[in-house]
């Protein structure tokens, strides 16, 4: 009995262990099983094959024509309003008496800025004195002229003499008062010789060249400064190739390095003529300057808006560089690709605008397009 227990187990060893051999060489016989490769290239075509772990990690999208306003940036700077700017100037050479308002000081206009004492305002005083008596003399002897004429006693020819005496007086007395006037003699005392300047505008004054008791010899020379600093211009300059974009009512991002705060604003005007020297052209920008934070002379940066026109964006992630080539992966078939070499304009945001190589409406790779660029 055991015999035979035996003997069945030793065969059922023996059954197993063909088995095993059996199946190990069938298995080693058996044909591995194909890779299926990312990337097929056929000429100047990528091809990704349906099992390619590509298809899950690039992103293809279609590009569409769109408005595009291209940003450009000029340097500028701020400058105060020319037609809120005055340079007060004596208007004769003289000693300075007194002066009634000082740097920083707002003034109102007609208020009395500074006095001078001047030998020529004293002449031009004594002058119209004399214009005066010579017109009251001249018009007394025209009036017995005339009542002599009446009576038939004076001849034609004295009377004549006499009404030009009295338009030559007449024609001097107004020279000398229009001298005294433009001089700012308002009615007051002139023989004195004292000259008091008024404000011609409402502001504040910002600059200041003299004290009083000097002497000031120099007609020409602004002995102060009165600015209304209410509204000033950002001044920017633009070369001759920027030219074609501006307009008037453009829109601009003026950057300080004052204010981290960017100030929004329209260019107003735009210069007639470049400058000989720099050869750059003037944009002035308005702006509203009432709380004081805009100081003339200021550094800033203008960025415009250029004419908006259609054209083509692409994502900056959608290009790839290949040596000084820009180039972007075009789907032509469903999951089949080429790479074309673009010509791209200005950067906007996150995008570029590509001027020529694509066409509206074409698929392109947006995303890990570096994959394909093997």
């Amino acid at each position: 009995m055991k015999k035979t227990t035996l003997l069945t187990l030793s065969l059922s060893v023996l059954l197993m262990a063909g088995a095993l051999r059996l199946y190990g060489s069938h298995a080693a016989e058996a044909p591995a099983a194909a890779e299926v490769p990312a990337l097929v290239h056929e000429g100047e075509l990528l091809t990704i094959p349906a099992q390619s772990p590509l298809r899950r990690a690039l992103t293809v999208a279609a590009i569409d024509e769109q408005s595009i306003a291209a940003p450009f940036t000029l340097p500028a700077l701020v400058e105060a309003d020319p037609g809120r700017l005055v340079k007060v100037t004596p208007p004769l050479a003289g000693r300075i008496v007194s002066i009634n308002k000082q740097l920083g000081d707002a003034v109102q206009a007609g208020e009395v800025l500074f006095t001078l004492d001047s030998a020529d305002m004293a002449q031009a005083g004594a002058d119209q004195a004399k214009a005066q008596a010579a017109l009251a003399l001249a018009q007394r002897n025209l009036g017995r002229q005339h009542e002599l004429a009446q009576d038939d006693l004076a001849a034609r020819r004295d009377v004549e003499q006499a009404q030009g005496d009295y338009d030559s007086a007449v024609a001097e007395a107004t020279r000398a008062a229009a001298r005294l006037a433009q001089l700012g003699a308002r009615g007051a005392n002139t023989a004195s010789g004292r000259i008091v300047v008024r404000a011609p505008i409402a502001g504040r004054v910002v600059e200041l060249s003299a004290a009083a008791g000097g002497y000031w010899n120099d007609a020409t020379a602004p002995l102060m400064t009165v600015a209304d600093l209410s509204q000033v211009y950002v001044s920017a300059s633009a070369q001759e190739k920027d030219l074609p974009q501006l307009y008037v009512g453009q829109q601009a991002s003026v950057k300080l390095d004052a204010w981290p705060q960017p100030l929004t604003g329209q260019v107003r005007y735009i210069g007639a003529m470049l400058d000989a020297d720099t050869r750059t052209i003037k944009v002035r920008l308005p702006f509203d300057n009432r709380d004081g934070r805009l100081k003339p002379g200021m550094f800033a940066e203008a960025t415009l808006l250029a004419r908006p026109h259609s054209g083509l964006l692409v994502p900056m992630a959608a290009v790839i560089q290949s040596g000084f080539a820009s180039r972007a992966f075009v789907e032509v078939k469903p999951w089949q690709f080429e790479a074309r070499e673009l010509k791209l304009g200005a950067q906007i945001g996150a995008q570029v605008e590509v001027l020529a190589g694509l066409k509206a409406g074409e698929r392109i790779v947006t995303k890990d397009g570096v994959l394909l660029n093997d």
